[in-house]
């Protein structure tokens, strides 16, 4: 029976000394010294002494004595020296009971005051030993280094969490403070949480410092990100969440410049330099890869595609050729530019620039005046860009210039060639973000003469690349298409509804090294060669091609290209979709700029519970939800209002305002 003895027990981390009032079994019920009655499980017990008391005593009486008994073990306690005791018996590598231990401190006159005294002061400095069941064992010495270096950096984590918190407490309340020495660290926090949310490898960290801070929804660490500076206000967290490269290091400029002394190996080429070569871009390309040439000779037509030859100057396998590989293609984006090849190279010495001496592979065709295909070759050339066009530009002197309005119609009927093989023309205008000095977007044609004339020199020069590699049994990432599961009609429900319905029923696109046709544009094989500056794999086709036509000997055999595709796609399909939801991000945003106004818009399918339409003025996807009494169909035009966007969190809500 317990009652009358002194029993102690933890509580919240703290030793209790008690008295058992009664023993009740398996739980006891005691009195501690601040007057309090509480029943616990034998359980919880820690230490219960032989010695009892009389509990018939006046209350008073027992809490004094309780009192007493309590301050002389905290006295006792007080002289342990852990530590010592620790290398008393750390070698001997066994566990050892409390009266043992309390022997050693104290010496061999000790009593229950003693043994509670030990484990007072064993469970307060918890560095040297282990409890288990009743018994103390000894940690190794590397054991007891690791608990102390463990220690300091939880001490050293709890001190930048009170300094950081702090900083982002006068943060969030505008106040412009210097950051404390931790501040790279809790930046990093702020970046995870803002990035990958409640995924974030230190989330619980992050939470704690946000929660110590005062802000308890973690979205805010973006605008906090924002209000420091570290982040613009329209980052882009998808592009930061890809962990694609967005700048080139010091070494990898050095190797550039280093190609760039180096220079082209100097091998024979033919000298094109009289051809009226010219280039047409939009008007902030920087980088120009490919050229055109165009002569009507009697009543043959002499077409030149020239595309700048990268080959020549990056050799496979080298750092900047390992660079381009990570980065697999250029993107893109609103406001920002992010090239596949170092600025010095990809936008001034690789670039087919005016006025100025390049390297190219070029191809060269004869036709005649129908445009039917009389024969061709490709060549390693000397050429000179005697102008650099802006596609605007081109369209707008196309009746005045009657050699531009000859490669314009000539384009055609290479279109037409294709178009009466299968090809689909399902051609839609560029949203295009615009940013002068307000937000704007615009819709850009892409099927005007001078888009038209590129596009068709293209892709002439990527079918003939494709069949010379056949031709000569090189090897090659073949792109091809097999047919549509369907061929849509294009009825009264009119071309862009037309667009949207055929382009779900395409056949994928495959990169492979076995030829095959490529239905969506008609021609029976096809590669991508003609961006070697922009495209990763442009430039391992380019590769081949180069080999061949200089007879150095082939870089790749099929197994490297498979390994090389294989490793490239999932990049390419990444930077694909950051670049479609940098477009949603800035609609969005436009959007919600501009909740007043009503948007034109195309039924495209009809569910349940809602519609999917198209936003017309910006070829975006939607859905709105439908609404009693009003029944829409496929293909009907109607307008539809913002009631609320949100580019931060991709919300659209549209509602509808009738018909168009």
């Amino acid at each position: 029976m317990s009652q009358g003895k002194i029993v102690e027990y933890i509580d919240q981390g703290k030793f209790v000394c008690t008295i058992c009032l009664q023993d009740k079994g398996n739980r006891l019920h005691l009195l501690t010294p601040s007057n309090r009655e509480v029943n616990l499980s034998q359980k919880r017990i820690a230490l219960t002494s032989e010695s009892t008391l009389d509990t018939s005593q006046t209350r008073e009486d027992l809490l004094e004595k309780l009192r007493e008994k309590e301050e002389k073990r905290i006295r006792l306690k007080d002289q342990v020296e852990v530590k010592e005791l620790w290398e008393l018996v750390r070698d001997e590598e066994e566990s050892f009971d409390i009266e043992y231990l309390a022997h050693l401190v104290f010496g061999e006159a000790v009593t229950e005051d003693h043994f509670s005294a030990v484990m007072r002061a064993l469970f307060e400095n918890r560095l040297y030993f282990k409890m288990k069941n009743g018994q103390f064992f000894p940690y190794s010495k590397e054991k007891v280094e690791q608990i102390i270096r463990q220690r300091e950096e939880e001490e050293a984590k709890a001190e930048k969490l009170r300094q950081g918190s702090r900083w982002l407490k006068q943060i969030q309340e505008g106040v412009r403070a210097k950051g404390p020495p931790c501040r790279a660290e809790i930046v990093r926090l702020l970046i995870q949480l803002a990035l990958y949310g409640n995924d974030a490898p230190d989330y619980k960290y992050g939470k704690e410092l946000l929660l110590n801070a005062g802000i308890s929804d973690i979205r805010q660490a973006r605008v906090l990100l924002i209000r420091l500076g570290e982040w613009g206000e329209d980052e882009n967290l998808d592009l930061l969440r890809s962990g694609v490269d967005i700048s080139f290091t010091p070494a990898q400029l050095e190797e550039s410049a280093r190609l760039i002394s180096t220079g082209p190996e100097p091998l024979d080429r033919e000298d094109m330099r009289d051809l009226p070569c010219m280039t047409i871009d939009g008007p902030f390309t920087q980088d120009f890869d490919d050229a055109l040439s165009f002569r009507i000779l009697g009543d043959e037509v002499h077409v030149g595609v020239h595309i700048a030859d990268v080959a020549g100057v990056i050799p496979a396998e080298s750092p900047i050729d390992l660079t381009a590989a990570h980065r697999a293609s250029s993107q893109y984006l609103p406001r920002r530019q992010i090239p596949m090849l170092p600025p010095e190279l990809s936008r001034d010495f690789l670039s087919l620039r005016q006025g100025r001496d390049s390297n190219a592979i070029s191809l060269l065709a004869r036709f005649d005046r129908a445009g039917a295909l009389l024969d061709y070759r490709f060549a390693p050339t000397i050429i000179r860009v005697k102008q650099q066009l802006v596609y605007e530009n081109v369209n707008e002197r196309l009746r005045q210039d009657p050699l531009m309005e000859e490669i314009y119609h000539f384009s055609e009927r290479l279109r037409q060639r294709r178009m009466a093989k299968g090809a689909l023309n399902l051609s839609l205008p560029d949203l295009e973000i615009r940013f002068n000095g307000a937000l704007s977007l615009e819709l850009v044609e892409q099927d005007t003469p001078s888009r038209l004339i590129v596009a068709e020199f293209m892709i002439l020069y990527n079918w003939l690349a494709a069949e010379f590699c056949k031709e000569n049994q090189i090897p090659i990432l073949f792109r091809t298409q097999a047919p549509p599961s369907e061929k849509m009609p294009l009825d009264e429900k009119g071309y862009l509804y037309y667009v949207f319905q055929q382009r779900r029923k395409l056949s994928p696109l495959q990169i492979r090294t076995r030829p095959g046709p490529h239905s969506g544009l008609g021609v029976d094989l096809y590669i991508h060669a003609t961006s070697p500056i922009r495209r990763y794999l442009d430039l391992v086709n380019q590769r081949q091609m180069y080999g061949y036509l200089f007879k150095r000997g082939l870089i790749y055999d099929e197994k490297k290209l498979e390994e090389i595709r294989i490793s490239t796609e999932p990049v390419i399909k990444t930077l694909g979709v950051i670049r479609r939801a940098r477009l949603r991000y800035w609609t969005l945003k436009y959007l919600s700029q501009h909740g007043d106004r009503k948007l034109k818009a195309l039924v495209l399918d009809e569910f349940k519970s809602k519609y999917r339409i198209v936003l017309t003025d910006f070829l975006m996807t939607a859905d709105i939800k439908r609404r009693d009494g009003i029944i829409l169909s496929r293909g009907q035009e109607i307008t539809v209002q913002v009631k609320k966007a949100d580019p931060w969190d991709d919300i659209l809500h549209l509602e509808y305002a009738g018909e168009d």
